[in-house]
């Protein structure tokens, strides 16, 4: 049977990173797993409860596609709490998770051929979503000394359709702070060009909060995620803000791909947004686990790093180790037991010399994975 030109795009290389881990603690290896984005705990306890109560009475079926009303009023009401943006709970679509957000921004705001600017390194599943739209991704090569952030220069005269930024960022953990964001969205308006903000880390921050999009202007499409500060990644549940105008456009678009998100999880995630103890005791643990991983790394000889404001990962510059960070990865799988994700992911003109670390599981755990690196940069 014959196969699209869309279809053809690049694999998730990190899914891959995981698989072959899966193989090893199959065969009786204890793996540490500092490869995948995913949070070592589970969904807030109320969130189960709230499931639980939901289930027992009654059956669970479709929302409005937009998703449940107090859901959107309630992440309405965060924005107001955490960035002191009064937000209209109309513009909040909820989403299966950040993924359908990015799906139903592309579809909306793009048309076929497009130009999308997306920073490099970056989240690789923007790029393939993209070319599976029948879009263009305009990688956007970023510099240490901008912390791996787009700057305007970055994008002037690309004649670009769609901006994407992500802060913090992944694979860099970097943010951008208010005059920075401000700084890109004016360049995106100055070509007409449409702004997207992922903001799926926030919550995750350690000496300065986040800046949203929504704090600088309206003219945005903001996604946003229950997966990594709420910790319900298998969950499938996101939101996004969208402008006054674009809503009846993203709710049409969202009838017909989604029907709406799982049921189960809006109810889950209404709950866990006042988990706020719960959710306050996981990020003490990344803070430690960051603490250790900016002071192990080094040690251990990944010197080449830029400090994360936020999110769960360290972006090391390997070039002085290697200039096949994919073969590196595999040896340091197989000879020390810990998985972690090659560059090329995230750059994939630059990502063959570098790495990405996540500290999003046990302090245990990445006490142990730091000694393993240790010992094998010390053999190598």
């Amino acid at each position: 049977m014959r196969s699209s030109r869309r279809s053809l795009v690049d694999p998730f290389i990190v899914m891959d990173v995981m698989e072959a881990a899966r193989r090893l603690e199959d065969a009786g290896r204890h793996i540490i797993h500092m490869e995948v984005g995913q949070p070592g705990t589970g969904a807030p306890t109320a969130a189960a409860e709230a499931l639980s109560r939901a289930m027992a009475a009654g059956p669970l079926g479709y929302t409005v596609a937009l998703g449940l009303p107090a859901l959107r009023a309630r992440i309405a009401r965060m924005y107001g709490d955490w960035y002191d943006v009064d937000l209209d709970p109309n513009r909040v679509v909820i989403t299966p998770g950040s993924s359908g957000g990015f799906l139903l921004s592309f579809t909306a705001l793009f048309d076929t051929g497009d130009r999308v600017g997306i920073g490099a390194p970056g989240y690789p599943s923007y790029r393939q979503i993209l070319r599976a739209l029948d879009l263009t991704p305009v990688d956007l090569p970023t510099a240490l000394e901008n912390r791996y952030q787009p700057v305007p220069q970055d994008v002037a005269d690309m004649d670009l359709a769609g901006l994407m930024v992500a802060s913090p960022a992944n694979p860099t953990g970097t943010m951008l702070d208010t005059p920075a964001m401000r700084a890109l969205i004016e360049a995106a308006q100055a070509q007409e060009a449409s702004f997207i903000s992922d903001e799926i880390y926030h919550g995750i921050e350690y000496d300065a909060k986040a800046v949203t999009a929504l704090q600088i202007t309206d003219d945005a499409y903001v996604i946003n995620s229950f997966s990594k500060y709420f910790s319900m990644t298998g969950w499938r549940v996101g939101w996004m803000v969208v402008p006054e105008d674009h809503v009846r456009i993203v709710e049409r678009i969202a009838q017909n791909m989604f029907i709406c998100a799982p049921h189960a999880s809006q109810i889950a995630a209404l709950a866990a947004m006042d988990a706020g103890d719960e959710l306050q005791a996981n990020m003490a643990v990344y803070r430690a686990n960051r603490d250790l991983m900016l002071s192990g790394l080094p040690e251990a000889g990944f010197t080449r790093i830029a400090p994360p404001d936020g999110a769960f990962y360290v972006y090391a510059d390997v070039s002085d180790l290697t200039q096949d960070s994919r073969a590196f990865a595999a040896e340091i799988l197989e000879q020390a037991g810990v998985s972690v994700t090659p560059g090329l992911d995230f750059d994939p003109e630059r990502g063959h010399t570098t790495l990405r670390f996540s500290y999003a599981r046990s302090t245990a755990d990445i006490v142990e994975g730091l000694g393993r690196l240790k010992d094998f940069m010390q053999r190598r």
